[in-house]
């Protein structure tokens, strides 16, 4: 068995790398390349144009192409995903950490939102620290005669992940793990409890699924 380096891309010129993108976008038909796509059918990596023009949506501009975003996808939704992975790994999170298991989406869903990755930490920090700043009184969207509303809005749901750690309150998983995490009524909202801190605690898919609608008292 024999064994070559693979070819070194830090010297290829600009326009090589932006005629390879251009490439992928004709060979796709379309005026759009995700990340993945030109990973499966460019020349280099998509990282290597990321890191050369200082996201893939830079590069994606500097080729005269069009950016591609999932609208879908909302910002506190983004959030969320981040504070699993940030909480989950104890610190701040870089770009490579966001692969598939640990995190829903990959950085450069961020970088197409946000325009830049750090500028996607940046809006987070800033987003979950007002969170964290809100009363329980705020968080409870309660009116007169009303009862709390079953869905938990995704800040809430960012506050119950940051108390438990991200981390299944039963068996202790955490998205290292391979497992999705959800934010689970103690008391059910079925048999009268509330959608409020108190009441929510992190469970993993298995562990929630498993639960049902039952309570479990300790």
């Amino acid at each position: 068995m024999s064994y070559e380096l693979e070819p070194f891309h830090r010297d290829v010129p600009n326009d090589e790398l932006l005629t390879d993108l251009r490439r992928v976008a004709r060979e796709l038909g379309k005026n759009q390349v995700t990340f993945r796509e030109y990973n499966d059918k460019g020349r280099f990596t998509a990282s290597t144009l990321a890191g050369r023009f200082g996201s893939w949506n830079a590069a994606i501009d500097k080729a005269d192409l069009q950016r591609t975003i999932n609208r879908n996808i909302s910002d506190e939704e983004l959030f969320v995903n981040l504070v699993e992975v940030w909480t989950a790994l104890g610190r701040q999170p870089r770009s490579r950490d966001l692969r598939p298991g640990p995190s829903r989406f990959s950085w450069n869903t961020y970088a197409c939102r946000f325009r830049t990755w750090r500028n996607a930490l940046a809006q987070f920090v800033k987003w979950a620290n007002e969170g964290k700043l809100l009363p329980e009184s705020n968080l409870r969207e309660e009116k007169a005669g009303r009862r709390t509303p079953r869905n938990i809005n995704w800040r809430l749901r960012a506050l119950v992940l940051v108390r438990d750690g991200a981390r299944c309150r039963l068996c202790g998983a955490t998205p290292r793990d391979g497992v999705r995490l959800h934010v689970d009524h103690v008391k059910p909202w079925s048999k009268g409890g509330e959608t409020v801190l108190e009441n929510l605690q992190v469970l993993c898919n298995v562990c929630n699924v498993g639960k049902g609608d039952v309570e479990l008292k300790g």
